[in-house]
């Protein structure tokens, strides 16, 4: 069907590359449940794929991972941004699309010279008195060089790769038609939301593609942490940045993960955890701007125990309103407030079909099994992961403003204990929580909330004598119509029309049976010559009708 849905030329050649992966890999649960594992194997040897054996017998999870992995770019994306769903999907999911990692292997700099020279308007050893060829990192939409500036200064540059955007608009195309056919043809699949999925993906891959969005967020949280000298955030170069090149400060300091070289220079391990939990919290309970994938990789350690934050093109974002309801669903959760935490998560969970007064019991007995636990022994990230299991266990999925918080805060909390053992997630976000809750209630907020509820009460009742004119002029005209669907009788009328189709066409494939068999009997004359081979016809037609009849009936019970 995705061939079908293919609009133009240009995706057959990208819809054939996706078609081989996917045949190569498979899904091992399908293959399981068939019982079709050896003959995936003995098809791989037959088209000479060497680890056919190891592949037929991955886990469904690590085998779809590797398929995202041989896909590409865009796809390893998706099971990166799959990776914060973690009212989605379950923790064995969640752990195989965190391990895709975004590497690629790096283009010669000689394939990057055109392009590089197009963006800066001259040859780039004009800008760069220094710059390297060798990259200092790759991945899958870039690769970075560093670089030195005329006045001296260290700096990096974020080179996108040439021919990627196409290449990306067209798996995008694709995985939209796809979501489309599976919420169509797949209502089990329905509640994973795969066309919102895949809308947010969209968004956030083409905000990525453009490194000048890059630029303009790094910006903005260095202004949410102006007068904080321990959080560092690089500044951007903007007279060379743009969508295809960033150009930012180079960071000279200590990988997050380097351990070993943190021990070596000294620096205060439980200091830099208490900092690096403070900024994000800050980020995210305050400002509601924060950095959407706050892991090791993304800071540096450097002199006097200061933080630097890097790679801003993930970034998340949460109204007053959000951040009102995070804290009051985190200072439950700290608190023991078992209310307070149900009323969150049935607001965020509104429109969705789910039984409220079980899934608040649940809440209120996931709650109160942490009664009386030292807020110091409170591991905030597993009690998250925890309340979202049950979410998932009811169908019920975080809107997409939150799904990037709750992987942030999981992420945050490893953070905070790589460097520190003794690292109290909760004892850290207590005071946030506690400004948070008192912010929502200051006199300034609570007249602004009534402000906007009162201009929004006028503006309806302003609007109130134009919609009723509307009405009553569409009612002198018998233009107004009421509509009234009932869903169990519209479901009855499906069935029902299925079912006189499939009795009209039984009928006419049993008539068919019945006049070629008297045909059959006729003998052949030369004023009736070729009757035998005419009821021949006959009889395929209607096995041909019966055979439709038998699978629209299977077909049917599936459904039903």
């Amino acid at each position: 069907m995705l061939w079908q849905a293919v609009g133009t030329a240009r995706d057959l050649g990208r819809l054939s590359d996706i078609a081989r992966v996917l045949l190569r890999y498979g899904f091992g649960d399908v293959v399981r449940r068939i019982g079709l594992a050896g003959a995936l194997e003995q098809a791989g040897r037959a088209l000479h794929w060497h680890n056919a054996e190891e592949l037929a017998h991955l886990p469904p999870a690590a085998r779809v991972c590797r398929a995202l992995e041989d896909l590409g770019p865009t796809f390893v994306k998706l099971g990166q941004i799959l990776s914060t769903r973690v009212d989605l999907f379950p923790p064995e999911w969640i752990a195989e699309f965190g391990r895709l990692q975004d590497e690629a292997s790096a283009l010669p700099f000689e394939e990057l010279r055109g392009q590089l020279t197009e963006d800066l308007g001259e040859a780039p050893e004009a800008v760069f008195p220094y710059l390297a060829t060798e990259p200092l990192a790759a991945a899958s939409l870039a690769q970075v060089h560093r670089a030195r500036l005329t006045d001296g200064t260290a700096v990096v540059l974020k080179i996108r790769r040439p021919g990627i955007r196409p290449v990306v608009e067209a798996d995008l195309r694709l995985l939209s038609r796809l979501a489309e056919i599976v919420e169509a043809e797949a209502p089990e699949l329905r509640r994973y939301r795969p066309r919102e999925v895949i809308r947010q993906f969209t968004l956030s891959l083409r905000r990525e593609l453009d490194f000048s969005v890059e630029g303009r967020n790094a910006e903005r949280i260095a202004a949410n942490f102006a007068g904080q000298d321990e959080i560092v955030v690089p500044r951007c170069h903007w007279q060379w940045t743009g969508e295809r090149l960033n150009v930012q400060d180079y960071i000279e300091g200590i990988p997050g993960r380097d351990m070993v070289a943190l021990a070596d220079a000294g620096l205060d391990r439980r200091l830099l955890a208490r900092r690096g939990a403070g900024a994000v919290l800050k980020m995210i309970l305050e400002d509601g701007f924060f950095h959407a994938d706050p892991h090791p990789g993304n800071a540096f350690y450097l002199p006097d125990n200061r933080i630097a934050f890097i790679d801003f093109g993930m970034t998340g974002r949460l109204s007053e309103e959000r951040r009102y309801q995070l804290a009051a669903l985190l200072s439950g959760l700290v608190g023991h407030d078992a209310a307070s935490v149900a009323e969150v998560l049935l607001d965020w969970g509104s429109g969705a079909e789910a039984d409220c007064d079980t899934l608040r019991a649940e809440i209120d007995t996931f709650v109160d099994q942490y009664h009386g636990v030292p807020l110091k022994q409170l591991d905030l990230g597993a009690m998250l992961n925890d309340l979202v299991a049950v979410l998932r266990e009811h169908g019920l999925s975080l809107p997409p403003d939150l799904a990037l918080l709750t992987k942030a805060f999981i992420t945050l909390e490893g953070f905070g204990s790589q460097l520190d053992p003794d690292f109290d997630m909760a004892g850290e976000a207590a005071p946030f929580l506690k400004r948070a809750l008192l912010a929502h209630a200051e006199p300034a907020a609570l007249i602004k909330r009534g402000w906007n509820a009162m201009a929004g009460a006028f503006g309806l009742l302003a609007s109130l004598p134009q919609d009723l004119r509307q009405l009553l002029r569409a009612a002198r005209h018998g233009k107004l119509q009421m509509q009234i669907e009932v869903l169990p009788l519209k479901y009855l009328a499906d069935r029902i029309d299925r079912a006189a189709s499939r009795l009209a066409m039984s009928i006419i494939t049993a008539a068919l049976i019945v006049g070629t068999a008297v045909v059959m009997t006729v003998e052949k004359t030369d004023a009736l010559p070729g009757l035998p081979p005419f009821g021949r016809l006959g009889f395929i037609a209607a096995a041909i009708g019966g055979l439709w009849v038998l699978i629209s009936i299977w077909r049917g019970g599936k459904r039903g």
